[in-house]
């Protein structure tokens, strides 16, 4: 028998609903679940099974109804069928309950006294979904009213320097550990001997060009002693590998070339080339620096 939603539409539908729960109610973490827990498709494949199943056994017994039916039955059934949608009573009843509609023979009970050069009026009701909706905007109303003007809550504008605030802290908290996002800010200095290492590599095949493999400066300044032209301090050498040196004289740019974690690794093995006084070292240029020390302010 005629359904209102034929089969090929509810099994989708039901099934897609079925699928959508699963991945809800399943932590899968970044990857959806059908993917990481590879039973979930055999479930999945077993839900879609059973649905047409179910379909098939209904569409049967609906046959089956219908064969023991009397020829009056059926001829009924075939007229309920054929009609359209709005001749349909479960319609009708609907129609009746949204809209209050007063059937076109009984229109005259509705008749006002006025006349308008032979124009009517009817003393029709206000559709109920019409005055329920009107019911709702004034509770919304008043919850609004008391929400934002009366208790103070977050409007838009609030909410949204909230936001802008949380993300910056989470971008900032994000750059400490992001090596490709790092900074001259956010850079620390490294100390294992692995990390070192790897800089060593770099900077005798990106840096010894100009300040030899031992770092004691040929054209490019010595990195092995206390005087710095930049700054010395793992920010300024990052800054100075990541920005170049000075306009028309200074090293270039290795932004770009060089990744920020590679440059990290870079600095700390500069850093770790203070104080080893290689043979025939370049002379001083620059102005000593020292490391700042944050100042201690004893409260008695």
């Amino acid at each position: 028998m005629k359904k209102l939603i034929p089969a090929y539409l509810r099994v989708p539908v039901l099934f897609f609903i079925i699928f959508g729960m699963i991945e809800y109610f399943i932590d899968s973490g970044d990857r959806p679940a059908f993917i990481k827990f590879p039973m979930v498709n055999v479930i999945l494949l077993v839900v879609l099974v059973l649905l047409i199943a179910i379909e098939i056994v209904i569409s049967a017994a609906d046959a089956i109804v219908y064969q023991i039916l009397p020829e009056e039955e059926k001829a009924k059934l075939a007229a309920q069928e054929n009609l359209k949608l709005k001749d349909k009573v479960w319609f009708k009843n609907l129609m009746s309950k949204l809209t209050r509609t007063v059937p076109i023979e009984n229109e005259a009970s509705l008749l006002l006294n006025h006349d308008y050069d032979g124009i009517k009026e009817l003393d029709n009701n206000l559709p109920p979904w019409w005055v329920y909706s009107f019911y709702a905007c004034i509770v919304f109303a008043a919850v609004y009213l008391v929400r934002f003007e009366v208790l103070g809550a977050d409007n838009q504008e609030m909410e949204l320097k909230k936001e802008l605030a949380q993300a910056k802290i989470e971008v900032a908290e994000y750059m400490k550990n992001a090596p490709d996002l790092m900074d001259e800010k956010t850079v620390t200095q490294l100390t294992d001997a692995p990390d070192l290492a790897i800089g060593k590599t770099l900077f005798e095949n990106n840096c010894a060009a100009c300040h030899r493999a031992d770092g004691g400066g040929q054209i490019g300044p010595n990195l092995t002693d206390d005087n710095w032209i930049l700054g010395g301090g793992i920010k300024n050498i990052f800054h100075t590998i990541s920005n170049g040196g000075r306009d028309g004289k200074g090293m270039i740019s290795w932004k770009g070339t060089l990744k920020p974690k590679e440059i990290q690794k870079v600095s700390s093995y500069i850093m770790s080339l203070r104080g080893s006084n290689p043979k025939d070292a370049k002379a001083s240029e620059g102005e000593i620096w020292e490391e700042e020390t944050p100042s201690v302010v004893e409260v008695k």
